[in-house]
C-alpha cells in the first residue's frame, strides 16, 4: 500500500475494484465501513454484487476482464470535464500527452458497451472519484488477467492525473491475499530480486551480496511458479523446495500441477500440515506455526511486527529459519546465523528499506518501511513530496480482451475468488469445526435465470466444465452474478475450482489469469 490502513476510517472517497474486501480484508473491511458511516462516497467494481456494492454510490458490474477498459472511460470523463489536478500532472508527472493520444477513444458509450455497465454510472463514477482524496483499494480481480500488470498501471494513471499519490487518505493500495507475503516479497520471494527489491541482475548489487553470502551468485533471473511448473513437465526443472505453498489446489490447470510435480526427480515440502501437495513429496519438513516460533510478519501496509514464541512446536516441526540453516550446513555452507534475531540484523545491513529494523525497536512498535536507519520512524505513506524516480510515469494504457473467450462449446465466463470462512487452501481453516459448519464444500455460483434454463435447482450437483478438466461441484442459486458469470471459490481440493482455471500468463509479471476462464455446466441427473 502507497498509504496505511490507518487512514481508511478517515477517507472521503474510495473506488474498490477486483477487491471482495468485506469477506477477503474484513479488518479493512470494517475501517471502511466506519468511514461511510461517517459519509464518505464508495465506487465498487466487480463481476459480482458483493456485499459492498450495496453500500455503494456507483456499483459498476463489469464483465470479468475488462478493468483497462472501465478506467480509461473513467479517466476520459475525469479530462474532459478539466478535473485533472493540473498542478499536480505538470510538477510531479510525466507522460500526460501520450495518455491523451489514447483517451479520446473511451467514451462512456464505448466503455458501456465492452464492460456491460450503464455510461451514467461511469460518469458518475469518474466525478464521484476526481471530486476528494481518494483512495484505490484492490486486490486479485485487477492482477489475475492476462493484462493484470497494466491494470495495475492503468489504476496508477487514474491515479496520478487526480493527484492522488502521495496525499493522506489517498493512493493506490493492493491488499495483499495472505499474512506476510508483503514480507515475502521484501525478503526476495521473487524470482528477479534479493532482499529489498534489489535486481538480481544489477551488478553492484550482486557483488554486495556475494560478499555477504560468500559465494558468487549468478547475475540471471530466475524462474516464476508458473515456470517452475511448466519447467517441470518439459524436465527443464528436475528439483522443487516448496514451503507454506499448497499448488494442487491454489494453482490454475491442477491436472498441469501435479502431472509437472510427479515428473520431477525430486520434490520436499515444508509446512505445518500435510497438504496435498505435500502427499506428493519424497521428502517433508514439518515447520513450526507462528505462535512456535520468534520472527516477524510484514503486512499490506508495509508494517513490520515482531511475533514472539508462545508455545513449544510439537514433534520435530522446527523454525523455518532453522531447517534452512540446518539444511546450509549439511550441505557444507559456512551458515553462521544461530537465531532469528541474527537473522534480521543481516537483513537490516543488506537491505536498505529494512535498514533500520531491529528486535530492540520492535519490541514495543511496529514500523513501516522505508525505514533506513535506527533512527528513522518508518514511512506511513510513500512518495510523499517526491517519487523515487523523480517524476512520475503516466503510462498509456490501451484495453486488449482477454485470451480466453466464450465458445458454443463453453459458453460462460467463470471467474474465482474466496469467501468469508476460509483462508486460501483451507490448510488451516480446513481444521477449524466452525468454519466447516458455515462453508463445508465447493460451489459455484449461478443466476437464477441462467439456471432456470439449464434446470438447475439450489444445491444441485453440477459438471463444470472448460477446456482444462471438469469438476463436480453443488449449485448455488444468487442473483449477485450476471447471467453469463458464474463464481467458484478456489478453497476447496475436493471440486477444485484450479482443475478448470487457464494458464495464460501476464506477459510482465508472470501471474496466471485466474479470473477469467471459458466453462460449461451441466446437471448431474
Amino acid at each position: 500500500m502507497t498509504n496505511s490502513i490507518s487512514e481508511v476510517k478517515n477517507t472521503e472517497v474510495f473506488f474498490v475494484i477486483g477487491s471482495n474486501t468485506t469477506e477477503n480484508h474484513p479488518v479493512i473491511g470494517s475501517q471502511l465501513r466506519q468511514a461511510l458511516a461517517k459519509g464518505a462516497k464508495l465506487i465498487v467494481a466487480d463481476p459480482r454484487e458483493i456485499d459492498l456494492a450495496k453500500d455503494a454510490d456507483v456499483f459498476l458490474q463489469v464483465r470479468p476482464g475488462t478493468n483497462i477498459a472501465l478506467l480509461n472511460g473513467m479517466m476520459h470523463v475525469i479530462i474532459k470535464e478539466g478535473l485533472v489536478d493540473k498542478d499536480y500532472i505538470n510538477s510531479r508527472t510525466k507522460g500526460y500527452e501520450k495518455l491523451l493520444e489514447i483517451i479520446d477513444y473511451y467514451t462512456p458509450e464505448r466503455v458501456s458497451e465492452i464492460c456491460n455497465v450503464a455510461a451514467k454510472d461511469i460518469i458518475k463514477a469518474a466525478k464521484i472519484y476526481a471530486s476528494k482524496p481518494a483512495s484505490i483499494l484492490y486486490a486479485m480481480g485487477v492482477t489475475q488477467h492476462k493484462y493484470g500488470t497494466n491494470g495495475v498501471m492503468a489504476l496508477s494513471n487514474l491515479a496520478l492525473i487526480c493527484g492522488n499519490i502521495g496525499k493522506e487518505n489517498a493512493g493506490v493500495n493492493p491488499l495483499r491475499g495472505q499474512g506476510n507475503v508483503q514480507g515475502a516479497c521484501d525478503m526476495g520471494g521473487l524470482p528477479d530480486m534479493y532482499p529489498g527489491y534489489q535486481k538480481v541482475y544489477d551488478e553492484k548489487v550482486n557483488e554486495k551480496f556475494s560478499k555477504a553470502w560468500k559465494k558468487s551468485l549468478s547475475l540471471k533471473p530466475g524462474l516464476t511458479i508458473p515456470e517452475m511448473i511448466e519447467g517441470s513437465n518439459s524436465g527443464l526443472v528436475k528439483m522443487l523446495y516448496i514451503m507454506g505453498e499448497n499448488p494442487m489446489v491454489s494453482d490454475p490447470d491442477i491436472n498441469h500441477v501435479e502431472s509437472g510435480l510427479k515428473n520431477l526427480d525430486f520434490l520436499v515440502v515444508q509446512d505445518i500440515f500435510l497438504t496435498e501437495t505435500a502427499e506428493l513429496a519424497n521428502v517433508i519438513l514439518p515447520a513450526a506455526a507462528f505462535a512456535e516460533k520468534n520472527g516477524t510478519f510484514t503486512n499490506t501496509e508495509r508494517r513490520i511486527q515482531k511475533v514472539n514464541k508462545i508455545l513449544e512446536a510439537p514433534g520435530q516441526a522446527k523454525s523455518d529459519w532453522l531447517i534452512i540453516a540446518e539444511l546450509a550446513k549439511t550441505i557444507g555452507d559456512d551458515y553462521e546465523l544461530n537465531s532469528a534475531e541474527e537473522v534480521m540484523q543481516e537483513i537490516s545491513s543488506l537491505t536498505p528499506i529494512y535498514g533500520g529494523i531491529s528486535y530492540h525497536r520492535l519490541k514495543n512498535i511496529s514500523l513501516q518501511w522505508p525505514c533506513p536507519d535506527a533512527k528513522h520512524p518508518g514511512t506511513k505513506i510513500l512518495h510523499k513530496g517526491e517519487f523515487a524516480r523523480g517524476k512520475a510515469l503516466i503510462v498509456p494504457i490501451d484495453f486488449t480482451e482477454s485470451d480466453e473467450k466464450t465458445s458454443k462449446e463453453y459458453p460462460y465466463l467463470m471467474t474465482t475468488g474466496r469467501n468469508l470462512y476460509h483462508y486460501h487452501t483451507r490448510t488451516m481453516t480446513g481444521k477449524t469445526k466452525g468454519n466447516n459448519q458455515k462453508s463445508p464444500h465447493s460451489y459455484l455460483e449461478i443466476n437464477p435465470t441462467t439456471a432456470k434454463k439449464l434446470g438447475i435447482e439450489e444445491n444441485d450437483w453440477v459438471l463444470v466444465s472448460s477446456p482444462r478438466g471438469e469438476v463436480k461441484t453443488r449449485a448455488k442459486i444468487t442473483d449477485i452474478v450476471g447471467e453469463k458469470v458464474l463464481f467458484m471459490p478456489f478453497h476447496f481440493a475436493e471440486g477444485a475450482a484450479n482443475y478448470l482455471t487457464n494458464t495464460n500468463l501476464d506477459d510482465i509479471a508472470k501471474i496466471p489469469e485466474l479470473k477469467v476462464n471459458a466453462v460449461n455446466v451441466k446437471k448431474i441427473e
